[in-house]
């Protein structure tokens, strides 16, 4: 597909929806002229008031997590800022053990492939 015929196909879909739209808004002025402007009142005063008791709900949650979400990265920097310093600690220490190791262990010579050794030639 094209993108011309993509961009013909969303056209279509966007006059569609303004059409049910349009009979929807005609339906609706077609009550009202018919003179029950008391029962859009009475819809639109219901309407308002669940969408402010959604937006109220939604305010509440959303405090809430906002207010979890700040805690637990409050959380998270703290652990990060101990295992920084425990990590830290642990390096530290295997330096120690590894300096340790190397000055009490004796150096060895390596032999050589080369070199006999002095006992098998007598």
């Amino acid at each position: 597909m094209s993108f011309a015929t993509l961009a013909n196909i969303a056209t279509m879909l966007f006059c569609l929806a303004v059409l049910v739209q349009s009979v929807r808004m005609m339906r609706s002025l077609k009550t009202v002229r018919d003179g029950a402007l008391t029962e859009v009142v009475a819809t639109l005063d219901r309407s308002t008031l669940q969408a402010r008791k959604v937006l109220s709900e939604l305010r509440e949650t959303l405090r809430g997590d906002a207010s979890t979400i700040v805690r637990t990265v409050a959380e998270g920097r703290a652990m990060a800022d101990e295992l920084s310093i425990m990590i830290g600690v642990a390096d530290v220490s295997a330096e120690r053990i590894v300096d340790a190791v190397a000055t009490t262990r004796p150096r060895r010579r390596r032999r050589t492939k080369t070199a006999a050794p002095a006992e098998a030639g007598s």
